[in-house]
């Protein structure tokens, strides 16, 4: 009979050899130990000794790793020394915190490529957009560089004879918890922790439970850069874990204030639970984005911008187009048009060169994406492509379903089709006669993140950027709702509050 240290020992060898060999020459390449569990928490020491977390390939099935969460006394103890970060933190220079992120920016720039691929191995999206995204992190490091020496107040003239009024940079706030989605495991970490790094606050990071080891790699490359020069690691403490990790975040009066990436239903919740204690918060929550496409407009860059828009990561991405509203002149044109893009699209392993569709990232995912089109199909609507899983032999044991065009019966803002962000590529059409009409339908939704009109008549445009026409907070001209730049304003309104 074995002993259970033997057991232990064997299920370590199976594990070891049942990881294929694509991911791992991916995780060695990133310092990730090819080992039975690994751990999880960071606050200048490497620990987790919580529930396991599984990463599963969202390609293949496999099961990357499985990752030791934080348990209550070991988020308590990396609080305890973020705050401590923190007090040693702001006492630094803020050009001096620039130089830091400097060298964390150079340090990623080095492992980009591989880091992009974990994220095509894990998230599920493609090669290019997982390199896309650690660059997104780059040049972040990049503004925040700059930020740091721009930290300026201004003199204000007093009415009180003798006296002069500065207003001064704010204090660094201590520190702020960051909790993010799957859907961009590096980028969004990569956003909130170089701005509040410049600014002077340490940083808690509670990364999406299925994309944990994004989190753990990026996690060694900030924390070689801190330990290189004499930093404490809390100034970027990780803690992985489930909802109960997030929820003693979010409710914790140590984190003044709490950056949530996510759904709608969650970003409640969070917000409720931050303001009951009066901290504050960022909430990137989520989208249901409409494209506008008039009939002066130029096709050749519409059509391409509506199908990246609806299927670049798989629909998964808070900017994703939606939903789609044809003038009736082009409606016919452009649909023809856009169903040759999806007949032509390449579906199968993110990181294979050409790819340019991969997985849903989960198969609850994958549910939803069914359980919408089944709602589709029995109201009425008609499917002009897509609406299933690839049953291709070797796409079977991912989470690949076909990107969905679909013309409703109803056109009702109200209705659920139309006013559910559904987190797959379904792209929901209507045909309107005027533009006020389209705008009408754009506003009438609950969501209110980012929105399109394509035309090249500049009334079109004042109307559409002015006060009678969208109502989202990223209001695009003849580009597509998807994507941002580091340089500028991200957020929405209505139930998509703040932004990054």
């Amino acid at each position: 009979m074995l002993s259970r240290k033997a057991v232990v020992s064997a299920r370590h060898v199976r594990c070891v050899r049942g990881l294929s060999s694509r991911a791992s020459n991916i995780l060695s390449a990133l310092d990730i130990p090819n080992s039975y569990e690994i751990p999880g928490v960071y606050d200048g020491r490497w620990k987790g000794s919580g529930e396991t977390l599984e990463s599963v390939c969202p390609t293949t099935g496999e099961v990357l790793a499985r990752v030791r969460s934080a348990t209550p006394d070991e988020l308590r103890e990396a609080l305890e020394k973020s705050k401590d970060a923190h007090v040693f933190l702001r006492k630094m220079p803020a050009p001096t915190r620039g130089e830091i992120l400097r060298q964390i920016r150079e340090a990623l720039a080095a492992k980009r490529d591989v880091l992009g691929a974990l994220v095509s191995l894990e998230m599920g999206k493609i090669k290019t957009e997982g390199i896309g995204e650690v660059q997104e992190f780059v040049d972040i490091c990049d503004y925040a560089v700059g930020l740091s020496r721009m930290m300026n107040g201004r003199v204000v003239a007093s009415e009180r004879p003798g006296h002069t009024i500065l207003e001064a940079v704010p204090n660094p706030l201590g520190v702020v918890g960051v909790l993010t989605a799957f859907n961009f495991p590096v980028a969004v970490y990569g956003w909130n922790f170089s701005l509040s790094l410049a600014a002077g606050n340490a940083n808690i990071w509670k990364p999406s439970p299925s994309t944990p080891l994004c989190s753990i790699a990026v996690t060694k490359i900030i924390a070689q850069v801190l330990e290189k020069n004499g930093i404490p690691g809390a100034v970027s403490a990780l803690v992985s874990g489930g909802k109960s990790v997030g929820e003693a975040l979010v409710e914790s009066p140590d984190i003044p204030l709490v950056s949530f990436t996510g759904s709608e239903a969650v970003g409640r919740v969070v917000g409720k639970a931050v303001q009951s204690r009066f901290g504050k918060t960022i909430l990137e929550l989520g989208g249901n984005n409409a494209s506008i496409v008039m009939p002066d407009a130029d096709l050749s860059m519409a059509v391409p911008a509506v199908f990246f828009g609806a299927v670049g990561t798989a629909g998964q991405r808070c900017t994703s187009t939606r939903r789609l509203y044809l003038h009736r002149d082009i409606a016919p044109r452009f649909l023809d048009a856009l169903q040759k893009f999806y007949v032509s699209l390449r579906v199968g392993d993110p990181l294979a060169q050409g790819t340019l569709l991969g997985p849903l990232h989960t198969r609850a995912a994958v549910g939803i994406y069914s359980e919408a089109v089944q709602r589709l199909r029995e109201q009425g609507a008609h499917i002009l492509t897509g609406g299933q899983k690839y049953d291709q032999v070797d796409l079977r044991l991912g989470n690949f379903v076909q990107p969905t065009i679909a013309i409703p019966k109803h056109v009702d803002p109200a209705e659920a089709i139309w006013s559910t962000e559904t987190f797959a590529p379904i792209l929901n059409v209507a045909i309107f006669d005027e533009l006020d009409q389209a705008i009408a339908w754009n506003n009438g939704v609950p969501q209110g993140l980012s929105s399109s009109l394509w035309t090249q008549d500049m009334r079109n445009i004042g109307k559409w950027i002015g006060s009678e026409g969208s109502d989202t907070g990223i209001v695009n001209v003849n580009v597509g709702t998807s994507g941002a730049e580091i340089g500028a304003a991200f957020g929405g309104n209505k139930v998509c509050p703040t932004g990054l």
